[in-house]
């Protein structure tokens, strides 16, 4: 019995030694958490419980095998078995930690390291039993029995686990009570069962998923995160309602555009809340938790038409290795080409712009997100010709992206020389010094207030189009070397800078009201990042001379857009936040164009791109023209400016305007 006399001490000793590293472990770093903090349970309260859990669990075992078989093994007795196998387990709970967690934010690693503790328990005990056997003869342990200690240790681990964060749970909802949004998630595929599983351990809780609406028709009696899962039928606010929940999380990519706007209006209608969840495989941060990328809709997402995208590939040529200007860098367009023009690793990419704050805040988000990019960040006014001729003489560019120009209508209306000062005399100035340093692709961004323009700022960038256009084909001409000048056509831009959603959005913000110019106003939009795609593939399929203009879709009525962004906010249309209509601004219209009736289009390899042909004009005619123009902003005549404007340019015809009068037949002083 000899061996039984040092297995007893042993045992005795390895109880020593680990009381003692208990005892140091947790008065170190385990009540880091601390009996202060009552928010949680401390480590070494967990690890008390964990021992009793496993001492219970040893109980029952034995009063199960004592019920079972009047036989079983007295090398040792029953107290002793017990002591042996739970000072095992705390050295596998020291060795898997499974007392650090937090319990109520137990995870499916918590559950994996609870069976690899009682796994290795139970082998270790296996290990041990055959040892003495072989040694002595005989067996400490019984195997069913082991087995049915695994079983009972890991339930009662796992369940105290899962009720301590059930109740955490219970008692969290009850507190918070209508602050969590009871929510049905579209779609029942990977990417919604990651979105539910993430928002249900999400901490503040937002959301309680009840179930999943899904294209595909299942067995009713499945249930995903034992959640049911339901087919969409035609109505969703019926299905959402009967699940007694208040909104919907859109995650399934296989609705078509069509089905989504209409799921939209439906939940728009019925007062359900609507939150967007983008693919996972899409996400750029990839860092961020899974719940925190699920947000509410915005307007962005509701243009009622397939996202234009396009390939990526087909630029590398172009912009990498290459020396690239961007005008207007800190704008809303300027500035979101910067940030696609920085992914191809050109080998300078200069950004100018006559802001100095933005320009500086812009130069902070470049450092950091493009650390190795070689960059420079001029400050410039594009109407500065001698500024701009050391700048071209300083750098060997390659590419203009050209989108400094002035944009509001009201204040071009009331300042037309300024218009001319940037739109077409910054327009000349950039093309002529690109022509003279052999700049290879000058793109021009225009904007659809160009054609058939009824106000100032409009006739200022069909003014720099036209002279672009006839720059360009004199070069064609004369037989030069020529610099491809392009121009890019688009609507209004949702989110840039002085748009009418940011501006809704703060007059909702505000409690209203929201304004709207014209009951019947509509404009056609597009979001920031296509609107600058469309201008870095221009470069790309330009040969020089063309406008290039993107199938929008339909075009947006604004109040409808307004009446969107309110129920968007949660608020009802004119009872919580009031519509105001204000009427027409001076040059503003109802619609826009993107083309004029002589102009004619030619398709691209992109079905969403079409290139508009316009009627070539003489260089000379249109230069000397121009020039007036810019002589007659510079003596500041706002009248003999626009009416220059409106020779240059015969189908500007003012709306709303006091330049009206300059429409009627009259004599042009030279």
């Amino acid at each position: 019995m000899l061996f039984v006399d040092v297995l007893r001490f042993s045992y005795k000793n390895m109880g020593n030694r680990l009381k003692s590293a208990l005892k140091f472990s947790l008065s170190k770093e385990d009540t880091a958490l601390g009996l202060r903090n009552i928010k949680y349970l401390p480590r070494w309260v967990v690890f008390l419980i964990d021992i009793f859990l496993v001492s219970l669990s040893f109980l029952l075992t034995i009063l199960i095998i004592l019920d079972l078989t009047p036989s079983y093994y007295t090398l040792l007795d029953f107290p002793m078995k017990a002591v042996l196998g739970i000072l095992v387990n705390i050295f596998f709970f020291f060795v898997f930690k499974t007392y650090a967690g937090i319990i109520r934010y137990s995870s499916n690693i918590d559950a994996l390291k609870l069976i690899l503790a009682t796994t290795c328990t139970f082998l270790t005990l296996v290990i041990i039993n055959y040892i003495t056997f072989f040694v002595v003869g005989e067996k400490i342990y019984l195997i069913g029995g082991l087995l049915i200690n695994l079983w009972i240790s890991f339930s009662l681990l796992f369940l105290f686990r899962l009720g301590v964060k059930q109740v955490y749970e219970y008692f969290k909802m009850a507190r918070r009570g209508d602050d969590i949004i009871r929510t049905v998630i579209l779609g029942a595929d990977e990417n919604a069962i990651s979105i539910a599983g993430a928002l249900d351990i999400e901490h503040p809780r937002r959301f309680k998923i009840v179930g999943f609406l899904t294209k595909t028709k299942h067995n009713r009696s499945i249930r995903i995160l034992d959640k049911p899962v339901m087919k969409f039928i035609d109505s969703i606010n019926i299905q959402v309602k009967s699940l007694n929940a208040s909104a919907v999380i859109l995650s399934e990519n296989s609705f078509t555009s069509e089905e989504k706007f209409a799921i939209i209006e439906d939940c728009l209608e019925n007062d359900i809340k609507i939150f967007n969840a983008p693919l996972i495989s899409d996400w750029e941060d990839k860092d961020k938790p899974i719940a925190q990328k699920v947000q509410s809709l915005r307007i962005e997402d509701l243009l009622e038409r397939e996202p234009i995208t396009l390939d990526r590939e087909n630029k590398v040529e172009q912009l990498t290795g290459k020396t690239i200007l961007v005008t207007g860098g800190a704008g809303s367009i300027g500035s979101e080409i910067v940030r696609q023009v920085a992914k191809y690793n050109p080998k300078k990419l200069i950004i100018l712009d006559q802001a100095e704050t933005p320009l500086h805040n812009l130069q902070l988000e470049v450092e950091a997100k493009f650390p190795e990019l070689h960059y420079k960040c001029i400050i410039c006014d594009v109407g500065n010709l001698r500024r701009l001729e050391i700048m071209f003489q300083n750098h060997q560019i390659d590419v203009v992206y050209h989108a400094a120009a002035y944009k509001h209508v009201p204040l071009m209306e009331e300042n037309p020389h300024e218009a001319v000062f940037v739109n077409v005399s910054g327009t000349k100035n950039l093309a002529d010094l690109s022509v003279k340093y052999n700049v290879g692709h000058f793109v021009m961004v225009s904007t659809d207030k160009a054609v058939n323009p009824s106000n100032v700022m409009g006739a200022s960038k069909r003014a720099a189009e036209m002279y672009v256009q006839s720059l360009y084909h004199s070069q064609v001409g004369n037989g030069f070397r020529t610099t491809k000048f392009i121009t890019t056509r688009f609507g209004n831009v949702l989110g840039s800078n002085g748009s009418v959603v940011p501006l809704f959005r703060k007059q909702i913000e505000k409690g209203g009201p929201v304004t709207i110019t014209h009951p019947d106003i509509i404009r056609y939009f597009m979001t920031i990042p296509e609107a600058c795609q469309l201008v870095l593939e221009a470069g790309t399929m330009g040969k020089g001379g063309e406008i290039f203009v993107f199938d929008m879709g339909e075009p947006v009525k604004i109040m409808d857009l307004a009446i969107k962004m309110i129920k968007l906010a949660g608020y009802i249309p004119n009872k919580h936040i009031k519509i105001k209509i204000t009427g027409l601004r001076p040059g503003e219209k109802l619609y826009e164009e993107l083309l004029t009736e002589e102009c004619k289009t030619l398709p691209t390899h992109h079905k969403k791109i079409m290139i508009g042909i316009d009627k070539v004009q003489d260089y000379d005619q249109i230069n000397e023209k121009i020039l007036k123009i810019i002589k007659s902003a510079h003596k500041l005549k706002n009248d003999k400016v626009v009416a220059k404007l409106k020779a240059l340019i015969p189908e500007f015809i003012s709306n709303n305007s006091t330049y009206e009068s300059l429409d009627k037949p009259v004599s042009v002083s030279k």
